[in-house]
């Protein structure tokens, strides 16, 4: 990873630079406290520890002339703080998707431990069945850059046992997405307890790592990180012999990830050959200018063409099914009207839901949801879900 997100100090008579105040291959994710009459700037950061996750959340103080860099938390795992009114302790509790909260004392000042307060018990949710998630790395497209991802198993899990593989993505470059914390509960795991191994990946364009990491999105939001995607899933399924890519991978998604799981059959459909996409921005050319034109560019060129869902629609080869809101305020609904009626024109096979009334997210409604687990178990399973 290239150096990440850096402070400068400035003199604001002149404009000039007084001095760096950081270096390193690490990432800034927040500002939390400038403390003028010290001197110091508080802050949240991502990668300083190197055999942790790089998108863990670390918090750490430096002097205004780059002096004083302290790392007041080391726990493997992404961390939220409560500090004392005098800001001399801090109370640390730090989890992971596979570790359940750890709760320390620790010197504000040093970040020395003083005293672990808590470590969360999980047994009884073990004694359920309930699968831990599983944090995988695997290389990029390049083969030197770590992309970091979960796989979710079902409960009645059995490693003897072949399992059709899905992906939830959510590939907006404004962010990343794969969760950090312990939860009991991730959404992708009720798709699983149907039978299927569900992923989720943080793929190159997404942000909170290197400038490098990101730019693969700049024009080119089509990319969704597909090539870190693909080769990230094919090693986990070569490593895990319970993962069936045979009859190729399922995905969706919804809004931006919606317009990412269309794109995974129309451009990688010879990988990707069961998707569903709810309020999908499917044409960057007609969505939220201010969303769009950020990293797609001004002006209009022909990037945009090449990358719309609905100029590729007629690459259509596997099952897709489109979800929208009649009266959706966020995606005009008319984003994905406009793929339909290019898959009429290309005359392909497609399942489309139209929610009267339904806003953004209409995919995600109890009604939603089961068309959606209804459509993967018939398509990656062969199997007709039963009447209700």
């Amino acid at each position: 990873m290239t150096a990440g997100t850096i402070f400068y100090l400035y003199d604001l008579s002149t404009g000039e630079v007084k001095n760096q105040i950081t270096k390193g291959e690490w990432v800034i994710r927040r500002v939390e406290r400038v403390d003028v009459e010290n001197r110091q700037i508080w802050f949240q950061a991502g990668g300083i520890y190197e055999a942790q996750d790089p998108y863990y959340i670390h918090h750490c103080r430096v002097n205004f002339d780059g002096s004083g860099l302290t790392f007041l938390t080391d726990g493997d795992g992404t961390h939220s703080v409560s500090w004392s009114p005098d800001r001399k302790f801090l109370v640390d509790t730090y989890s992971r998707v596979d570790q359940p909260p750890i709760t320390e004392l620790r010197n504000a000042e040093t970040g020395e431990l003083i005293s672990e307060l808590e470590r969360a018990d999980w047994s009884r949710l073990l004694r359920t069945q309930w699968q831990i998630p599983e944090r995988f790395v695997a290389k990029g497209r390049d083969g030197k850059t770590d992309i970091y991802g979960v796989i979710y198993r079902p409960t009645n899990f059995d490693d003897s046992r072949k399992y059709p593989v899905i992906e939830k993505i959510y590939a907006g470059p404004h962010s990343s997405f794969v969760p950090k914390s312990f939860s009991e509960y991730f959404s992708a795991q009720a798709i699983a307890e149907l039978g299927f191994i569900v992923v989720q990946i943080d793929g190159m364009g997404t942000s909170n790592r290197s400038k490098s990491f990101h730019d693969v999105c700049a024009k080119n939001l089509g990319d969704s990180g597909f090539p870190d995607r693909i080769k990230w899933i094919k090693a986990a399924a070569k490593e895990h012999q319970f993962m069936d890519l045979s009859h190729g991978v399922g995905i969706y998604g919804g809004s931006a990830g919606g317009q990412s799981s269309t794109r995974a059959v129309l451009a990688f459909g010879d990988f990707y050959t069961v998707a569903v996409s709810d309020c999908g921005c499917h044409d960057n050319r007609m969505d939220k200018i201010w969303w769009n034109e950020l990293w797609m560019g001004w002006p209009v060129g022909r990037h945009y063409e090449e990358q719309s869902n609905v100029t590729n629609a007629h690459r259509l080869t596997g099952k897709l099914f489109l979800t929208v809101g009649e009266l959706d305020r966020n995606v005009d609904p008319a984003s994905t009207m406009q793929v339909v009626d290019a898959l009429i024109k290309a005359d392909r096979d497609f399942d489309l839901l139209v929610v009267p009334g339904g806003g953004h997210g209409i995919g995600e409604s109890a009604y939603g949801k089961r068309r959606r687990r209804d459509f993967f178990v018939r398509h990656l399973m062969g199997v007709e879900p039963g009447s209700r």
